[in-house]
């Protein structure tokens, strides 16, 4: 019989939130500092922020499995790998991707019936809100901006849920750059393409819209002029794992929603609010 790992450290949010939601969060021996999802999983001893790692507190924890992500923790696996740990390391960028990842994890720890039934849950809500969108009476034109100076359009994943979410994003060609430095972007071309609305999410920083609605030339278009600039905390939307295709999602759709004049059914809110004029009776 297989014997699957027991003691795991996670060195990103979204591995220790599908841990939990597979009910396996007693698992969890590490986690990465920046992690706040789930609240209870911050109780564990932080090892890590994300381009570095505190190696010795890693090995104390004597963890039988430790998972990664991303080129940016490449170093940090491999000294682990040196170090005798196993390791495996996720680079998931879309939201097949994503799901994947859910799979894969479940597999690795033996509870893969689990996995597929939460992907199967996360779908049917990801179609919940892909057929509610169909219903806009137009699908608004949207810029999501990752990160402010320079200025940085959204990975593939955030693309792909602003379109399930009924919007239009208007950097598609940008959506498939894994490094954020090959999706900069001019401010005056984001003018040219007439976004409807702005969403942004600085990895980690509070958004100032103050200096979105100053940028040169920005203030004749049409998202600013209307002040269709919202805010998505990265928690929710930069994590590629459950909270992007469940809270993310949510916040994605209700601004997209309030901005082509939908109402959002109940069963669709998200749970955290956002700016309060988008609180509908």
């Amino acid at each position: 019989m297989a014997d699957f790992p027991q003691r795991i450290v996670c060195l990103t949010e979204e591995t220790t939130e599908t841990l939990y939601l597979l009910g396996e969060g007693h698992r969890v021996v590490g986690i990465s500092g920046y992690t706040v999802r789930p609240p209870e999983a911050r109780q564990k001893p932080k090892v890590s922020a994300f381009i570095n790692a505190k190696f010795d507190k890693i090995l104390a924890l004597e963890p039988d499995l430790v998972l990664t992500f991303s080129d940016l923790q490449a170093d940090i696996t491999a000294e682990l790998m040196r170090r005798g740990v196993n390791v495996h390391a996720f680079n998931q960028r879309s939201v097949a991707e994503i799901l994947n990842m859910i799979l894969v994890l479940s597999s690795l720890i033996g509870a893969h019936e689990r996995g597929r039934t939460l992907v199967e849950r996360l779908e049917s809500d990801l179609n919940s809100i892909r057929t509610s969108a169909k219903l806009f009476a137009f699908r608004p034109r949207v810029f999501f901006e990752e990160w402010n100076s320079p200025l940085i359009s959204g990975i593939r994943w955030v693309d792909e849920l602003i379109e399930i979410a009924g919007g239009v994003p208007v950097f598609p060609e940008l959506r498939s750059q894994k490094n954020a430095p090959d999706r900069i972007v001019d401010p005056s071309e984001v003018v040219r393409r007439a976004p409807d609305v702005v969403i942004a999410s600085w990895c980690g920083a509070k958004v100032n819209k103050k200096t979105i609605r100053e940028r040169p030339g920005w203030s004749e278009v049409g998202a600013v002029r209307d002040n269709y600039i919202y805010e998505i905390k990265s928690t929710y939307i930069l994590q590629p794992g459950p909270a992007a295709l469940t809270e993310g999602v949510r916040q994605l759709y209700a601004v997209i929603a309030y901005v082509a004049g939908a109402v959002v059914p109940r069963e669709l809110m998200c749970g955290e609010a956002l700016d309060k004029d988008l609180r509908r009776a």
